[in-house]
């Protein structure tokens, strides 16, 4: 039987984050996914430390629900259902108003059952309009998108795109939420998507389709975004 430790202070460290880095393997693996920007998956891991396939996964949940590791699913555009990828935790929580709010969603959608994700969107949808609200004017629907990803904590950037028309890309550089994703990744990912496409549609642009892509890019989320004009009025 494990013994739990002592701290500093004769407290008894017994957390689920000292119980998962309580194993050389796992220690080992958080090293190794900390060590890729992208992201890697459980076959990736498994390749790299030799371990069987199904010992890499357990090791990697551990770690999940620990809060150390998040996941998600990223396509890179790809048809079909994609693997998992696991990314590190970030070190800063998220503000205190929003993982309340975030909390008490993830919450109730477990209770409520049905497309969780759907949901979480159609929710995201309505704050997002309400942010969207509250942002600077502009005359590039985009800007208020920007505005609204930066006030929460996701460091946006827009990135270069041609004059085709075919709309653009934003990759998000940081995700202040990454412990919540890790409880839940539908719901979250699908909470952020409709944070977009409610302050698009907040600012007048077109009905297209947005996509998130967890892990869209080795050091980001991508949100692609059809190309928006503010509709004249």
């Amino acid at each position: 039987m494990e013994t739990p430790r002592k701290g500093p202070s004769g407290e008894t460290i017994d957390t689920p984050r000292h119980r998962a880095l309580g194993s050389t393997s796992r220690v080992s693996i958080l090293r190794l996914v900390r060590a890729a920007e992208g992201g890697v998956t459980a076959a990736e891991v498994a390749a790299r430390t030799g371990q069987h396939l199904s010992t890499t996964r357990a090791h990697l949940d551990r770690l999940t629900k620990a809060g150390l590791l998040v996941k998600a699913r990223a396509s890179g555009g790809l048809p079909g259902r994609p693997a998992w990828r696991y990314r590190a935790a970030a070190a800063d929580p998220a503000p205190a108003t929003y993982r309340d709010l975030a909390a008490a969603l993830l919450g109730h959608l477990s209770r409520s059952g049905g497309d969780v994700k759907a949901t979480a969107a159609q929710v995201g949808q309505d704050w997002g309009r309400q942010l969207a609200a509250a942002a600077p004017p502009g005359d590039d629907p985009v800007d208020t998108v920007l505005a609204v990803l930066n006030g929460l904590g996701f460091s946006p950037r827009r990135q270069p795109t041609t004059d085709d028309g075919a709309g653009m890309e934003v990759h998000l550089l940081t995700c202040p939420f990454l412990e919540l994703v890790g409880q839940n990744p539908d719901a979250m990912c699908g909470l952020h998507l409709g944070v977009v496409r409610g302050a698009l549609r907040h600012d007048d642009a077109p009905d297209a389709p947005v996509v998130l892509e967890p892990f869209g890019a080795p050091a980001a989320c991508v949100v692609r975004l059809p190309a928006t004009r503010r509709t004249a009025g």
